[in-house]
C-alpha cells in the first residue's frame, strides 16, 4: 500500500521538483519505506512506498516498463498479479505486482489488465511517447484518488493534502458539501468538501491528453442483474458462496510481511479470522477495542480461543477518544464520518506495533442485506400503503440528520440533495424496490465506509483489505443468490405477523438477515456469535453528551454554514433525537475540520 502523487502542466514549471517532493512529504504516512519521483519535462509522478509484496529496492516506483514508454506509481494490491504475469511475454526484473501491471498494459493495454485484475487499486500510469495520462481506480472505490484540474494544472494524489502542498491550488471550502455530508456522513462521487477537488468515479478511468482534456472511461459497474428467483437448490448456492469466500480471502493473504484480522466477535470479522486462521501456518494477531462503557470483548474472545490466536484487546477512555479526534480529521481531508472511526485508527496504530496488512469486514452487510431495518424498506413500505414514491420514503429512513432538521438549520445550498435526487428517483423507478437498495448501498453506502477504513490504517502505515468486496463475489452474490436467502423470514407466520409491524420490531426476531452468510458461518463459527444481535461498533457519544455540548457552545457559535442563532436550537433538537450524540458530533466535525483547512495559505 502505498501514496500517488502527480503534477501535469500545460507549460514547464521550475520548480516542478520542489512541489512533487511536498507532495510526496504530505503523505508520508502511506508510505514510510521508500519514496522517489519521475520527471518528463512539465509532468511529474510522485510516489511513498509501503512495502507489502517484493520488499525489496528494485521494486520501489516510480516504474518504467522495459521500452521506457511506460511510466507508473501505484498505491494497492493486485492479488491475481501472478495469474496475469503468466499470460505475458515480458522480461520480469522483479517479483512485484507493480511491474505486472506496467508489463500488462505495455503488451496487451489498460482495458485487457482492468478486465483481468482482481485487487484494490488508485494508479497514474503516463506513456512518454503520446504524453497521455491515465488516472485509474478500483471497481468498488476501494482506494482513493483524487484530482484538481484547472486547464492550465493537473494536479492529483492519493489525498487532498498533497493537492494543497503542491502550492498550485487554493482550498476553497465547499459549502454544497454540507448538507451531502449531514445526510450521508459521507460526500458522494465525484465531489468533496474543496471546490475544485474531485473524487475519481470507482471503475472508471480518465485519459487526459497533454492539453488537459480529459475522457472518462467506464470499465466496471455493479451487476446489471438481481436475482429474484422463489426456485433454487439453496445447498448449491451455499456451496457456491462459501468457496467464493475463502477465494476472496486467501488471495488477501498474500503479503510478503506480518498480517493480522480486525475480530470485534461479529459474524462477518469472525468468519473472516477463522478462514485466515485455518489457511495460516503461523499464529494469526487478532484486534479488538473498546470502551469501559460499552465493548463485545467477551464475543472476540470465543473466536480468539477456538482459533488459537494472539489476540490484543484496547480498551479506549473518553480522554483518549477526544484527544485524537481533531488529528484524525487531519488525516482524512474531510469532517469525520462516523464516530468508531477514532477507536478505529488507535487500534490500527496498536496493530501496527507487530502486522502491516490487516484484514477487514466491510462489505458484507452491503453484500446480503445485513441492515435490516433499512432492508427491510420495501416490505414496510407495502404494509404501510405510502403513497409517496419509494426512493422518497426510503431515503426518510436513510438520511442520517433528516431533511427537514437540516433545512431548519444550514444555510448552504442544496444543489448535490437535488443532483442525486433527480438520479436516483430514476434509477429507483426503473428496478425493483429490493433490487433499489442493494444496488445504492453498494454504489453509494459503502464508500463511506471504505473512507474510514483507508483513513484509519493509512494515517499509521497500515494496509486493510475488504475481502468481502471482492467483484467475483460481489457478481456472484448478484446472479446467484436470491433475495430470499439474504433476507429470510424464520416461517411464513413470522413473515404475516410482520405485516402488521415496522422492521424496527421485527428485524433480527422474525427474520434473518444475511441469512445464507450465517448459514456458511456454522461450518467455522459457535452458534453463540451466529445468532446474536447486530450491534455495529458502538461508540458511548451520548453518555458523553456534555463533552459535546460544551464543545459546540465553543465552536458553532460563529460557523458561516449554520444560520444565526441556531446554536442552541440545534442543541435542544439533538437531545430530542435518538442520535442524538452523535447528530452534534457531526456538525462539531464540520467545523473542526473546517478550521484545519481553511484559515491558512496554500498557494507558493
Amino acid at each position: 500500500m502505498c501514496g500517488i502523487t502527480g503534477i501535469y502542466s500545460k507549460k514547464n514549471i521550475s520548480n516542478i521538483e520542489e512541489r512533487i517532493l511536498k507532495m510526496n512529504t504530505s503523505i508520508r504516512h502511506r508510505g514510510p519505506d521508500a519514496g522517489g519521483y519521475y520527471k518528463d519535462n512539465n509532468l511529474t509522478l510522485g510516489h511513498r512506498r509501503l512495502s507489502i509484496i517484493d520488499t525489496r529496492e528494485v521494486s520501489n516506483q516510480p516504474m518504467h516498463s522495459n521500452n521506457n514508454s511506460w511510466h507508473i506509481v501505484f498505491n494497492g494490491e493486485i492479488y491475481n498479479f501472478l495469474e496475469i504475469k503468466s499470460q505475458l511475454n515480458y522480461e520480469f526484473k522483479t517479483n512485484s505486482d507493480t511491474e505486472v501491471i506496467i508489463a500488462a498494459v505495455q503488451e496487451k493495454g489498460i482495458d485487457w489488465f482492468l478486465n483481468q485484475a482482481n485487487g484494490m487499486f488508485a494508479m497514474a500510469l503516463y506513456n512518454s511517447e503520446t504524453k497521455t495520462l491515465l488516472l485509474v481506480r478500483d471497481r468498488m472505490g476501494i482506494k482513493p484518488l483524487y484530482f484538481y484540474n484547472d486547464g492550465e494544472h493537473l494536479v492529483f494524489s492519493s489525498e487532498i493534502k498533497a493537492i494543497l502542498s503542491s502550492g498550485l491550488v487554493d482550498a476553497q471550502f465547499n459549502d454544497e458539501a454540507v448538507d451531502e455530508y449531514l445526510a450521508n456522513r459521507y460526500i458522494r462521487t465525484p465531489y468533496t468538501f474543496f471546490k475544485d477537488v474531485f473524487q475519481v468515479n470507482p471503475g472508471t478511468y480518465l485519459r487526459i491528453d497533454k492539453e488537459l482534456s480529459i475522457d472518462e472511461i467506464k470499465y466496471w459497474d455493479i451487476p446489471e442483474v438481481f436475482n429474484m428467483s422463489k426456485e433454487y437448490n439453496e445447498e448449491e448456492i451455499l456451496n457456491g458462496l462459501d468457496e467464493e469466500i475463502n477465494k476472496a480471502i486467501k488471495y488477501r493473504l498474500i503479503a510478503d510481511v506480518p498480517l493480522g484480522t480486525y475480530l470485534s466477535g461479529g459474524v462477518d470479522s469472525s468468519l473472516i479470522t477463522a478462514i485466515t486462521a485455518l489457511n495460516k501456518k503461523e499464529e494469526v494477531n487478532t484486534y479488538t477495542i473498546g470502551f469501559e462503557e460499552i465493548n463485545e470483548f467477551e464475543y472476540s474472545e470465543v473466536i480468539a480461543e477456538k482459533y488459537k490466536t494472539n489476540h490484543h484487546e484496547i480498551l479506549m477512555r473518553k480522554e483518549d477518544y477526544m484527544s485524537n479526534w481533531e488529528r484524525l480529521i487531519n488525516f482524512k481531508d474531510a469532517p469525520l464520518g462516523v464516530p468508531n472511526e477514532i477507536p478505529l485508527a488507535v487500534m490500527s496504530s496498536k496493530l501496527k506495533e507487530k502486522i502491516t496488512v490487516v484484514l477487514s469486514g466491510e462489505g458484507a452487510d452491503e453484500l446480503m442485506g445485513g441492515y435490516g431495518r433499512i432492508y427491510r424498506a420495501p416490505f414496510d413500505y407495502k404494509n404501510e400503503g405510502s403513497k409517496v414514491p419509494f426512493y422518497d420514503y426510503f431515503i426518510s429512513k436513510y438520511d442520517y440528520v433528516p431533511r427537514s432538521m437540516r433545512d431548519e438549520l444550514i444555510n448552504t445550498p442544496k444543489n448535490y440533495r437535488e443532483e442525486f435526487d433527480i438520479k436516483l428517483r430514476a434509477d429507483f423507478s426503473n428496478r425493483s424496490n429490493e433490487e433499489s437498495i442493494f444496488k445504492f448501498f453498494h454504489k453509494y453506502h459503502v464508500k463511506g465506509l471504505l473512507q474510514r477504513v483507508d483513513m484509519t490504517t493509512m494515517q499509521t502505515s497500515v494496509e486493510a483489505r475488504v475481502p468481502f468486496l471482492d467483484h467475483n463475489l460481489i457478481e456472484f452474490s448478484y446472479s446467484n443468490i436470491p433475495y430470499d436467502l439474504k433476507l429470510r423470514w424464520i416461517s411464513n407466520d413470522a413473515k404475516n405477523e410482520a405485516r402488521s409491524m415496522n422492521s424496527s420490531k421485527y428485524s433480527e426476531t422474525l427474520d434473518t438477515p444475511k441469512y445464507l452468510l450465517r448459514k456458511v458461518s456454522y461450518k467455522y463459527l459457535p452458534k453463540e456469535i451466529i445468532e446474536r444481535k447486530k450491534i455495529g461498533f458502538p461508540v458511548p457519544l451520548t453518555e458523553w453528551f456534555e463533552n459535546l455540548e460544551s464543545l459546540a457552545t465553543e465552536l458553532l457559535p460563529n460557523a458561516e454554514w449554520l444560520k444565526k442563532g441556531v446554536v442552541y436550537d440545534l442543541i435542544k433538537k439533538s437531545k430530542t433525537e435518538p442520535r442524538a450524540g452523535q447528530i452534534l458530533w457531526m456538525f462539531i466535525n464540520i467545523e473542526l475540520f473546517k478550521r484545519n483547512y481553511f484559515d491558512k495559505q496554500w498557494k507558493w
